[in-house]
């Protein structure tokens, strides 16, 4: 069987089966990424497959792009003769309304009414073909094709959990209150995605789904069920409570390592939005480069300590007061119970981390980015504290304009040589819209050749895709696990942290780079 590795970045590739139907090759995909990740392999990082691709993540130092190529080579035949596993679910919706605001638009543009697409949809069969684009999230085929729909041109900044959807020939239900580019025509009461459970997504790639039309107070009642189960299995924080927030700042949150292994659930890997300034904080106090820390965005929190702990700051220059007095700069210092550290506005950079001797501890894997608020409490990850510290690592904080290198993107055939033209002459502003899941840019239209929706596959960290509006976003830590949309190019890696670091209004440019010239291992 035919096999096309392309490259996305230089630490991830992408799989295509080229003799494959979207049916055989998203099988193959799923089943060569259960084998990949079942035993611990050398290097390999992730494998997440898509609707008719497999990502593969690798640590480019530890592992080469060829040895995987000619893996994933020798484990096609095994798992073309495997019979994949599946189960039934039925899941209740109620269409239309609130729950569903683009029910009546599509329905009017394809000559029906709203109940009777309503009712199509649910009289439909459905099988999971992959679970992608945030934890937990069911890319479902078997959509009646009178019924399949274009993402939006310009995807919302938020959707509800629940929310039931149509893009392309899928449907999908929204595990997580998300950004998503969907048309929703409904929402649901399931809980799809659990960080507590093994494993923590409900539906699996092969498993088969009905819909259910229910009505609004079923709905509401169904809800509160849910809500009320999911408060019960919460397990509350022990260990070391360290700080408690008094002021949460604009977007203050817990921020370490990526972590790799949960792609084929939707979990993104995540991780400190400038590891570069977080591994500066961490030398400071003796930590491991990626200890967590907290990650504050363009102005920071107050902070109440209740442990003595030996504390560093790094990053942007977020001015920090110690008990009314300015803290130290660019050294470790030691607080005590009781005392407060409060930050001010960024004057240069976007984002700051106070890293604390012994870390702090992450969320789960899945849980997502959530901001801290007034009253919460942060743990300590260990007591330990290592005396061998350094202050020297370098760290680069932008001006009001950053150049940033760009990889070919694994869709780049399907622009015009104009798009590139425009994508490397012009100057780009960032968004105030920007978060973790990427860095949206505003500028000229960027051209396509045709539509910008492709079959989801997986993403990698500075992936620049273009919506329908030409406008680009740059993905970040928090990005989808698939997308869905055309991307033109891949920031290179040792570039992201200037992205990171530049604030909305900053202007960013771009210039071409090779995969021969980017520091590929």
């Amino acid at each position: 069987m035919k096999l096309e590795p392309r490259d996305v970045s230089e630490g991830s590739f992408l799989v295509e089966f080229p003799d494959s139907s979207e049916s055989e090759a998203n099988r193959l995909a799923v089943g060569l990424a259960a084998r990949l990740t079942r035993v611990p392999r050398r290097g390999l990082l992730d494998a997440i497959p898509g609707a008719r691709t497999l990502f593969i993540v690798f640590e480019p130092r530890l592992g080469a792009r060829a040895s995987f190529v000619a893996l994933i080579g020798r484990l096609v035949r095994e798992v073309g003769t495997a019979t994949p596993e599946s189960r039934r679910f039925r899941i209740p919706v109620a269409y239309g309304g609130e729950n569903g605001p683009d029910l009546a638009d599509l329905a009017r543009v394809r000559g029906m009414a709203p109940e009777e697409l309503a009712r199509r949809h649910a009289a439909a069969d459905y099988t999971v073909a992959f679970l992608g684009f945030s934890p937990g999230f069911p890319y479902l085929t078997g959509l009646p094709p009178a019924l399949a729909a274009p993402r939006l041109d310009r995807p919302r900044p938020r959707v509800a959990a629940g929310s039931v959807a149509i893009g392309g020939p899928y449907t999908a239900i929204y595990p997580e209150e998300t950004p998503g580019g969907w048309n929703l025509i409904g929402r649901s009461s399931v809980r799809l995605f659990d960080a507590s459970a093994n494993p923590p997504a409900l539906l699996r790639a092969g498993d088969h789904v009905s819909f259910d039309a229910i009505g609004e107070d079923e709905l509401r009642a169904l809800r509160a069920e849910s809500a009320a189960r999911a408060a019960v299995g919460e397990i509350s924080p022990s260990g070391d409570p360290l700080l408690e927030i008094a002021a949460p700042g604009l977007f203050t949150t817990v921020q370490g390592a990526a972590r790799f292994g949960l792609g084929a659930s939707g979990v993104s890997a995540g991780g400190a939005m400038d590891p570069v300034a977080l591994a500066c904080g961490n030398a400071m106090v003796g930590n491991p480069p990626e200890a967590a820390a907290l990650e504050m965005t363009l102005s920071g929190p107050e902070v109440v300590f209740r442990r003595d702990a030996l504390v560093g700051i790094s990053g942007a220059d977020l001015p920090a007061r110690w008990n009314g007095t300015p803290a130290p700069e660019g050294e470790p210092f030691q607080v005590r119970s009781g005392d407060r550290l409060a930050f001010g506005y960024a004057s240069r950079g976007a984002r700051a981390y106070l890293c604390v001797a012994g870390g702090l501890r992450p969320g789960r894997p899945g849980e997502p980015s959530r901001r801290l608020a007034k009253g919460d409490v942060v743990f300590r990850e260990s007591d330990g504290e290592n005396p061998t510290r350094r202050t020297d690592l370098p760290e680069t904080l932008p001006g009001r304009e950053v150049t940033v290198s760009v990889l070919p993107g694994p869709q780049q055939s399907d622009f015009p040589a104009e798009a590139s033209a425009i994508l490397f002459a012009a100057s780009w502003k960032i968004s105030a819209e920007s978060d973790r899941r990427g860095i949206r840019l505003e500028g000229p239209s960027l051209p396509l050749r045709r539509a910008p929706d492709i079959p989801p596959e997986g993403t990698a960290l500075g992936g620049i895709q273009v919506p329908a509006n030409g406008q680009p976003i740059v993905l970040g830590p928090d990005r989808p696990v698939t997308g869905g949309y055309a991307k033109i190019g891949t920031v290179v890696s040792r570039d992201w942290p200037l992205l990171a670091q530049a604030v909305p209004g900053a202007t960013v440019r771009f210039r071409a780079a090779a995969f021969s010239d980017s520091g590929r291992g």
